[in-house]
């Protein structure tokens, strides 16, 4: 049951006080409620100043009182705060309340049909009560010419005032317009400077690893400088020692084989005419060099050094067997030759897979290298050039451009078929 079907009436009826009194309670209880409880047409004046309320809210307050729930909301709190007032206004109180204006308010809020039978005295609004109410209308009116007018000063004032700090505004937009465009020529300065800074930093970076790279370069050409001559000191040290004892020996061999007698002519006394005549090659003995007899002869001089170039020789004697057994049955057969003659023997074959063997390395007292890098030509014209002067160097093989570079180099040349025929007899 709403109010108007409680009063028989509508809204218009009901009387300025008891309006008014209804209105402050709706304020009341609106202000006192939480958010999510504020009905949708009643946000705005629940956001009102408390004094501000019941006043400037009253027409959406009294709209409000109008619905059945907010009512019975509104009528639940007066009757919590004035309970016997409200045990006299129910409709069925056996000791009716005496009449005033709470109880005729609090009879509206609780559906009491009997409400204006609890007004003090019948409202009724007279010509005298018209005039009141027109003077109070006129004064209010008044007052809010008086206010407008002050308003309206103060409107102007702020208008004034709001015109000076649009005038500052667009001075400071100004002043950071100036100081945005000069931040941005001071940053566009700085990056060119970090651009640049960092150009020399990587500049001064790539400088600093080149010359340590060229430090670690010249130290390691430094330390294989140092080894090379220490290698090469190491090795002329060696052909010095090893030519001296070969001269030695072979002058005590040569001594003991000749018997020769003390010295009894001197060189000038033997000088003769130079008489043209074939100069026989030394040690040959008339023979070939495809003579076995020969390579026995030229390793059973003191020292000899017989380097063989080890795939040409085996590949002309045993080319029915895979590489891995030509190697083995001319390393076996270097072996027992060597053994027989006592000459230093080198084989040298192409490189395979794996280190290389180290220098001074042997099979059964024969040494055994592999190129590492290059051919084993390369490597035994190597082996020749590092022999001293006067040594009997003998190389075994049938390459004609090795034979022309170590026969040049001073060292015997043997075809590969001789020294297959010399193994075939041990």
């Amino acid at each position: 049951m709403n109010a108007a079907e409680v009063t028989g009436e509508d809204a218009g009826a009901v009387p300025t006080a008891v309006k008014a009194a209804l209105v402050q309670l709706a304020a009341d209880v609106l202000g006192a409620a939480e958010p999510t409880e504020v009905p949708p047409a009643l946000r705005a004046v629940h956001r009102f100043a408390p004094r501000r309320r019941a006043s400037a809210g009253a027409g959406p307050l009294w709209a409000a009182l109008q619905d059945d729930a907010f009512r019975a909301r509104v009528a639940r709190v007066w009757a919590q705060t004035n309970p016997e007032l409200a045990a006299g206004v129910a409709p069925d109180s056996p000791e009716p309340a005496a009449p005033s204006v709470g109880a005729a308010t609090g009879a509206w809020l609780l559906g009491n049909p009997g409400w204006r039978d609890l007004l003090p005295v019948p409202v009724v609004d007279d010509g005298g009560q018209a005039r009141a109410r027109l003077e109070r209308a006129q004064a209010d009116a008044e007052r809010l010419r008086s206010d407008a007018a002050t308003a309206r000063e103060e409107a102007r004032s702020a208008q004034e005032e709001l015109t000076a700090l649009q005038r500052e505004l667009r001075r400071l937009r100004s002043d950071a317009d100036r100081a945005r465009s000069e931040g941005r020529r001071v940053a566009e300065e700085a990056r060119v400077a970090l651009d640049a800074a960092q150009a020399a930093q990587s500049r001064a970076a790539d400088e600093l690893r080149q010359a340590r790279d060229e430090r670690r370069s010249a130290q390691a050409e430094r330390t294989a400088a140092r080894a090379e001559m220490r290698a090469a000191r190491k090795l002329a040290d060696t052909r010095v020692r090893l030519l001296l004892d070969t001269i030695v020996d072979a002058a005590s061999g040569l001594r003991s084989e000749l018997a020769l007698p003390p010295v009894a002519d001197l060189p000038a006394d033997l000088v003769s005419p130079t008489v043209d005549r074939a100069v026989p090659r030394p040690g040959s003995r008339g023979r070939s060099v495809d003579d076995p007899e020969l390579l026995d002869e030229l390793l059973r001089q003191p020292w000899a050094h017989l380097v063989v170039d080890g795939y040409n020789v085996s590949k002309s004697g045993y080319s029915g067997l895979s590489l891995a057994d030509q190697r083995r049955r001319l390393v076996d057969g270097l072996a027992a030759l060597g053994a027989r003659t006592g000459a230093e023997i080198t084989c040298c074959f192409d490189g395979q897979d794996g280190p290389q063997q180290a220098p001074g390395g042997s099979a059964r007292g024969v040494r055994v290298l592999f190129t590492a890098g290059e051919i084993a030509d390369d490597l035994i014209r190597r082996l020749v050039h590092a022999e001293p002067p006067g040594r009997v160097l003998v190389v075994v093989t049938s390459d004609q451009e090795v034979v022309r570079d170590v026969e040049a180099a001073g060292a015997w040349v043997v075809p590969s078929s001789t020294l297959v025929a010399r193994l075939q007899r041990l």
